[in-house]
Parts: C-alpha cells; sequence; structure tokens
C-alpha cells in the first residue's frame, strides 16, 4: 500500500497529470482519434491554467487551514506532545550529515519553543524513512541530535522512527505513548495536515489537542481567482492540498477515519 500510494501521487499531482493528458492526446492524434487528442489537449491546458494562473491551490489549503485553529493560550501545564514528521529535507541531511529543515520545519520549531518553555514536557517524534529512493534517516532519527543541540535532553525525547505515512505515525505511536502512559498530548503538524491527522488519532481511540504551525496560506482568502503574479508559488500551493485533499479522501474510504473532514 505504502509503495502504490507513492506511485499514485507521482501520476496524480497536477503537472504530472497534465503531462499524461498531453502525452494520452498526441498518442490518440497519432492512430487517428483527432477529436479525443483534442479533448486531451484541452483538459491538460485548462489543468495547467488553473494550476499556474490562479489562486485555487491557496483556497483549497486555506480551508484545511481553518479547520483547527490554535488554541488561544497555551497549556499551563504541558506533559508532552507528539510531532508528526515530515519536519527534515531527509535527503540533505542524510548525504551531508547536518540537520536540515524544510518548508515543514515549524513543526520542529514550535516543539522546541515550547520545550524551552515547559521543561516538564516529553516531546514524541514520529517519523522513519518515507523515500521510494532510500535508505535515508528518518526524522526520528534526524531529532535526536537536533533537540539536545538546544539543550533539550535526550531522556525528554520518545522516538518512533519506523513509520513511513501519517497512517503509521498514528498506529505505531499509540503502543510508543500507552508504554510511556502520555495522555491529551498537544499534536504538532502542519495546519493543512492537521484534519487528516486528528482523523487518525481519533480512529485509534487517542485523545490529543490539535497545535497547528507551518501556514501556508494568510487569513481571509475568498473564492479563487486569477493570479499571474506566482506560477510557482501557485504550482506548490495547488499541489500541497490536491494531495491532503485526496489523502483525507482516501483515509475515509479505507476506513481509517470517521469522517471525510474531521473537524
Amino acid at each position: 500500500m505504502f509503495h502504490l500510494s507513492k506511485i499514485f501521487w507521482l501520476l496524480a499531482q497536477p503537472l504530472s497529470l497534465a503531462f499524461l493528458l498531453i502525452a494520452a492526446g498526441l498518442l490518440a492524434i497519432a492512430i487517428g482519434w483527432r477529436r479525443a487528442g483534442m479533448g486531451f489537449h484541452g483538459v491538460a491546458v485548462l489543468l495547467l491554467f488553473v494550476t499556474l494562473y490562479t489562486s485555487t491551490g491557496s483556497y483549497l489549503l486555506h480551508i484545511l487551514e481553518e479547520r483547527f485553529p490554535r488554541p488561544l493560550a497555551e497549556p499551563h501545564d504541558l506533559s508532552c506532545m507528539i510531532v508528526l514528521g515530515g519536519g527534515f529535507d531527509l535527503d540533505v541531511t542524510t548525504a551531508r550529515g547536518t540537520v536540515e529543515l524544510n518548508q515543514a520545519g515549524d513543526r520542529l520549531v514550535e516543539a522546541l519553543r515550547l520545550a524551552l518553555k515547559h521543561p516538564q514536557a516529553r516531546i514524541v517524534i514520529s517519523g522513519g524513512d518515507g523515500s521510494l529512493s532510500g535508505p535515508k534517516e528518518g526524522d526520528a532519527a534526524a531529532a535526536e541530535r537536533f533537540y539536545p543541540a538546544f539543550g533539550i535532553g535526550a531522556d525528554r525525547l520518545v522516538l518512533e522512527g519506523t513509520s513511513r505515512t501519517t497512517f503509521e505515525n498514528v498506529t505505531h505511536s499509540k503502543a510508543i505513548l500507552d508504554e510511556a502512559g502520555l495522555r491529551d498530548c498537544l499534536l504538532i503538524t502542519s495546519a493543512f495536515h492537521m484534519p487528516r491527522s486528528i482523523g487518525l488519532f481519533r480512529r485509534q481511540g487517542i485523545e490529543v489537542v490539535a497545535w497547528p504551525t507551518d501556514y501556508r496560506t494568510g487569513g481571509g482568502i475568498g473564492r479563487p481567482s486569477i493570479d499571474f503574479t506566482q506560477p510557482s508559488l501557485n504550482t506548490q500551493l495547488m499541489s500541497t492540498a490536491i494531495r491532503e485533499w485526496i489523502g483525507l479522501a482516501a483515509y475515509r474510504l479505507a476506513g481509517r477515519t470517521d469522517a471525510f473532514f474531521p473537524g
């Protein structure tokens, strides 16, 4: 299932899908199906235009990010926090032997901030090598070097380094949380990723408090509009949003969550 999901996303992301539609159109024209070929090309052009030159991706991502607002006040007695993997650039970290954060690195930085403010809190880091090109150092292993560099004792870290997907993050962490006796932890992950994550934790009977970070959009975003100013960013936002919405649908259909859009 893991490998199938990775391959599916390689093909289903907007730019890959546009390429496949163009290729299918050329093939259809070559065998004499001109009308079908032009139809494929028309859909590809429309998909590219929406992806590159509209704010559709930002709009779809904003809906996800607004689903679980961060609590107005921090907990006074924080005992634990769960940080889902994805914040390290594992390609660079593995190749260079350093610790490099990626765009989702806010997850790790926010957990560090809270850990320094709440010295009694333990940090559960869930994430292994989820790449197809591996083997690579996982998030849990990189975190074992990252947090002590800022004075966080290794005894405060609870590491889960075998998971490759969000579903495995949750199921593999369940036994670790039970063994360590950790309850009602903050769940720290990207804001757009929070609905799917919360749905999985609820399905496993694990109570957590949503603590979103790594926001990709600003507030007050209206309906999608034309935007010729930032095609590369629009593409990135669209890909991230589509992947998350597909993940929500797939997990619901597979019975891994109790609702399509947990809230």
